[in-house]
């Protein structure tokens, strides 16, 4: 963990697991920054769907944090259908979207968080900063023919942290990944009925889908204990729906 009290961004924190992620992050007594789609108290405002939403993301948490950033967690995400029969510009649409949002801006805050912590003094057993992303089972094992443009966005996620892992571990920056499955978000029986209710139960070998506060102890345990020797480590939070 770093010596001093942590200063954390995380992405996407209004709802669901991020939400819970910032919940726990504060819990342990960091201070964090969150980001949503509309300003509230520690919420900043960004569309990450704009091109260079990242940075200018980034530039206002630095401002916020008093210009130190201890952990980036990069949890916000779309996941929207797009089936192949879709008229040709509705597809390009749909695959930059959510390559952007998914992707782009989460590799943004990781340029910055790259650079950021190359120019800190170290903490600790020499670190300077760490990165969670949140990527996705889907990753690894694809989704469905409607989000193949998700599947691919998590899978770069997951190279992305760990080329990061590889190339800057030296240098005092960890990095982690989270791949959950489905997690539930919303009311039970209206999310088990959107997503196949009992057929989405049965190729999990739980018995359940995952609950926010689950995946966010995950994080918050790359984020603030996991030893420097886990760097580039991705972790599976699915219920053994998918095990590798």
């Amino acid at each position: 963990m770093l010596e001093s009290q942590p200063h954390i961004l995380v992405t996407g924190a209004t709802r669901g697991i991020g939400a819970a992620i910032l919940s726990s992050l504060s819990a342990r007594g960091a201070r964090v920054v969150g980001h949503g789609t509309r300003p509230a108290p520690g919420i900043l405002a960004a569309d990450l769907s704009a091109s260079g939403a990242g940075d200018r993301l980034w530039a206002a948490a630095l401002e916020a944090l008093e210009g130190r950033i201890d952990v980036l967690v990069n949890n916000a995400g779309v996941f929207e259908a797009i089936p192949v029969e879709a008229p040709d510009d509705d597809w390009q649409a749909s695959w930059s979207r959510t390559l952007q949002i998914n992707l782009q801006a989460s590799a943004d805050l990781c340029r910055r968080m790259v650079l950021h912590a190359k120019g800190r003094a170290p903490e600790g057993a020499g670190l300077r900063g760490r990165i969670v992303n949140v990527a996705s089972r889907a990753a690894y094992r694809g989704d469905s023919p409607a989000h193949w443009h998700y599947a691919a966005s998590k899978a770069g996620m997951v190279a992305m942290t760990k080329s990061i892992a590889r190339g800057y571990a030296g240098q005092g920056l960890l990095a982690f990944a989270i791949c959950p499955g489905y997690v539930m978000t919303g009311m039970a029986e209206d999310y088990l009925a959107s997503r196949g209710g009992d057929k989405l139960l049965a190729d999990i070998p739980l018995g359940r889908v995952a609950q926010p506060d689950e995946v966010a102890s995950v994080a918050t345990y790359l984020a603030l204990d996991a030893p420097a020797s886990m760097t580039g480590a991705v972790l599976d939070v699915n219920g053994a729906s998918f095990v590798r």
